[in-house]
């Protein structure tokens, strides 16, 4: 029987972040990330600079490579709030 969500490596840690609220795709991503040996997802990611000095065709693009739904609807706050929960 298929299942409708990806593979996940860390089942227990999938399951707490889809209790806490996290989408599939985002408990997923954490997840698989945690039980990797090559990964440390608790450590500071990137020097990226928070999305408010993101100019909003950049949030746009991002928004895009994301595949969020409506962006193009979007202004700017509601592209930050899209791509924070995504």
């Amino acid at each position: 029987m298929a299942k409708d969500r990806p593979s996940i490596k860390d089942e227990e840690t999938y399951e707490a972040l889809r209790k806490d609220g996290a989408s599939k795709q985002k408990a997923a991503r954490i997840a698989n990330a945690q039980a990797s040996d090559d990964q440390d997802p608790s450590r500071k990611g990137g020097k990226a600079p928070p999305y408010e000095e993101w100019t909003k065709d950049e949030l746009y693009e991002r928004a895009q490579e994301l595949d969020v739904e409506g962006r193009s609807d979007m202004d700017k706050s509601e592209l930050i709030e899209a791509l924070r929960n995504t």
